[in-house]
């Protein structure tokens, strides 16, 4: 990368990393621009500096991984880095660049392609822009704090002030336990209630191979010690299921947050028939008093932005959004 070039990045990265303080105390603390398929695309601002820079990132997921069961294949990812607090000229820019780029890329024409970006869910000048470009948003990535004295002020709730250090719940016949590999079937069963539920709305793709990945992944999620899932049984009957990924296994997406040990509640499933009888918040309460006890400092998950259940539930349990993630299918149809 060009010096200059290099030295408007590292100018860039500090800039937006203030104006995300700004928004936003979860958001990273620098904002990081990663290297692209090509030199950054330039948005001009006022005397003579970038008003923003944005680079676009190629992959393609391999058909024997799980990941493609959660997107397309084929995914062209912009990253943006806007340094005005009225970002939607330079959004707007930026995005125009990036079509162009596209449209000369055979591979964004394939129906099974996206055009995405990840965009602060505070940062609201962007948004109409996002929108006349023809983004849709599809996901939310949604962040909580380990306790009240960590959550910055508008997050603390009484949920998180309440009994989450409690005992597993045993009231009315719930029962909550550690899964165990002799738990395969059921704890595949729920995962792939998830991906079917979330494949009304575009978060998911079910995959020939979709099931067979579930089952593996999961056979290998319960063989660890300390266990990492819980079921609740009412009355002896599997009910729900709540399944966290470790710190140490969710690196993937921890740069998206400030920082500190973080974990990632990739799965919360009720079944249909019992669902909105409070099995859900107790498992999720049961998930919280481990994490707190286990050092976790900050919990992320995804939902369907969609989705009419995910986001009244996730914010009686503690979490807000932090980023929004935008798609167009397929990636050519930017406009």
């Amino acid at each position: 990368m060009p010096w200059v070039v290099r030295d408007a990045v590292d100018d860039i990265n500090r800039a937006v990393g203030r104006r995300w303080q700004g928004l936003d105390p979860w958001l990273p603390p620098r904002a990081e621009l990663p290297e692209g398929c090509a030199a950054p695309f330039v948005a001009a601002g006022a005397n003579g500096r970038p008003a923003g820079l944005a680079v676009c990132r190629h992959e393609h997921v391999p058909a024997d991984t799980l990941n493609q069961t959660w997107g397309t294949a084929g995914r062209f990812s912009l990253v943006m880095r806007i340094r005005e607090a009225d970002t939607a000229v330079a959004v707007d820019d930026l995005l125009g660049q990036w079509r162009h780029h596209l449209a000369a890329l055979p591979p964004a024409g394939a129906d099974d392609s996206a055009a995405m970006i990840s965009w602060p869910a505070r940062d609201l000048t962007g948004v109409n822009a996002l929108l006349r470009h023809g983004l849709q948003p599809l996901t939310v990535i949604a962040v909580r704090s380990a306790s009240p004295e960590q959550a910055s002020p508008e997050q603390a709730s009484p949920e998180q002030a309440s009994p989450e250090h409690a005992s597993p719940e045993q009231a009315g016949g719930l029962v909550i336990r550690e899964a165990t590999p002799e738990d395969l079937d059921v704890v595949a069963e729920f995962e792939m209630g998830v991906i079917r539920y979330d494949a009304h709305f575009g978060a998911a793709i079910i995959r020939a191979q979709t099931e067979a990945l579930v089952r593996a992944e999961t056979q290998v999620a319960l063989a660890a010690r300390p266990a990492w899932a819980w079921l609740a049984e009412q009355d002896g009957r599997p009910a729900g299921l709540v399944h966290v990924q470790p710190p140490a296994q969710s690196g993937w997406i921890t740069g998206m947050a400030r920082g500190g040990a973080t974990a990632y509640l990739q799965t919360m499933f009720v079944r249909p028939g019992q669902r909105g009888t409070g099995i859900g918040a107790a498992l999720v309460r049961h998930a919280h008093a481990v994490l707190d006890a286990r050092g976790v400092q900050t919990t992320l998950l995804h939902y369907a932005q969609l989705n009419p259940l995910s986001a009244p539930f996730w914010n009686r349990m503690g979490y807000r959004p932090l980023w929004t993630g935008w798609e167009v299918r397929p990636a050519a149809s930017l406009r």
